[in-house]
């Protein structure tokens, strides 16, 4: 018989707040984290809003020698671990350390550590590169961080499939614990991009949103919608089997009942559509549910163009007469894109609606776009008991994962 996977921890960092608490209080009470970008200049750019993480000390957090030798993505993450690991009530033993893992992903790494020492290389050669940049740009050094910090040994990788990053490493994390490579696993995604380069970058591709108006930045669904805001932070999640969570009394917040991914292998950052509908049809499949017993998605929702018309296209497909009767929201009107972090923030704002009875709503939605005609929750937050939500995240290279989360 297949293990039963729950969640019994939670920790984030992101522009709604320092921890879950802040994030859910933002959440439902549609209070967006969008802002003028403050971590560079852009005078010189046309792109001048971001989702910032706000109030962070890092020195203050983690000390100020372990946290000049991380990169801003591994810092965000080891901080977020430790909420999750507090809040789980989940103690590292040398009985138990060998049964503990992580998966911690990020799509971009530390790319700011990268462009500092390219920078250092150029005006002053390469002996003033700093011995610390390689392991402070990998992009698997988060989860590394973690495993050394609380002294996990169990199985540790780190994923990186662009923006479906955070979704896949808490699915991969599942799936260990299901085959019973680990009882316990901490997984999540962070990143930490907002950097003039990226940005740049993003902007060349015509990605980012056209709007300087943090109130009208980013709009999933809506028909004026222009691009993402790009966000910053890290959420880990503690996963358990539940025999484990129950042996040793575990408070258990939400179950992960189904699982999938795949590809499109069509575009390197267009969306397909039609691996966006395999995936949402397996995962159900992993979870054993049907169409009838979704209430809630949280979509990917980009308020890009092509992402929210795609998407739409999508649930219509799988979800057929029901699609009319869903809930769907894209938080990301709040907290913007955090890219390989975006899966698992959104991961832990759908165990606040299984705990809380209430949908989080689409932000800043105003005019409706005939090629989006469901229900977005526009801009207040919406009573409702759910049962099970499907969470999305899709990302460039065509890949699509979406989880099943439920309530215990």
């Amino acid at each position: 018989m297949r293990k039963r996977v729950v969640i019994t921890g939670m920790g984030t960092i992101n522009p709604l707040g320092n921890n879950v608490a802040e994030t859910w209080d933002s959440v439902f009470n549609g209070r967006s984290g969008i802002g003028l970008t403050s971590h560079f200049d852009t005078s010189a750019v046309p792109d001048k809003v971001a989702a910032e993480v706000k109030g962070f000390d890092p020195a203050a957090a983690l000390g100020r020698k372990d946290a000049r030798r991380m990169d801003r993505v591994t810092q965000l993450s080891v901080f977020a671990a430790k909420e999750a690991l507090d809040s789980a009530g989940l103690e590292v033993t040398a009985d138990n350390r060998d049964r503990i893992g992580a998966i911690v992903g990020s799509g971009i790494g530390g790319i700011q550590s990268f462009r500092i020492g390219t920078n250092v290389h150029s005006e002053r050669g390469p002996r003033a590169v700093s011995p610390f940049m390689i392991p402070m740009m990998l992009p698997d050094t988060p989860g590394g961080e973690i495993a050394i910090r609380y002294g996990i040994r169990g199985p540790n990788i780190g994923v990186s499939t662009a923006c479906a990053t955070g979704t896949n490493a808490i699915g991969e994390a599942t799936e260990m614990i299901r085959r019973g490579s680990a009882d316990v696993m901490l997984a999540g995604g962070a990143e930490a991009a907002i950097d003039p380069v990226i940005i740049a970058g993003f902007s060349r591709m015509g990605a980012l949103t056209k709007s300087q108006d943090p109130a009208t930045a980013c709009t999933p669904f809506d028909l004026n919608r222009s691009g993402f805001t790009p966000g910053e932070g890290a959420a880990v999640v503690v996963l358990e089997s539940e025999e484990h969570a129950k042996a040793r009394g575990a408070t258990i917040l939400a179950e992960v009942v189904g699982y999938a991914l795949t590809n499109d292998a069509y575009h390197i950052s267009a969306p397909a559509g039609y691996g966006a509908v395999t995936c949402m049809n397996l995962a159900m499949e992993n979870a054993g549910i049907n169409v009838d017993q979704v209430e809630y998605i949280n979509a990917h929702g980009t308020s890009t163009k092509l992402n929210d018309k795609t998407e739409t296209e999508a649930v219509k497909e799988v979800f057929k007469a029901q699609a009319e009767k869903l809930a769907i929201s894209s938080t990301k009107s709040m907290h913007g894109h955090l890219l390989g972090g975006a899966g698992a923030l959104e991961t832990i704002i759908s165990a606040g609606v299984l705990q809380q009875s209430i949908v989080p709503p689409t932000l800043g939605y105003s005019t409706p776009d005939p090629d989006c005609d469901l229900d977005y929750i526009p801009n207040e937050a919406r009573d409702l008991s759910v049962n099970y939500i499907l969470s999305n995240s899709f990302g460039f290279g065509g890949h699509n994962a979406t989880l099943v989360i439920g309530k215990y």
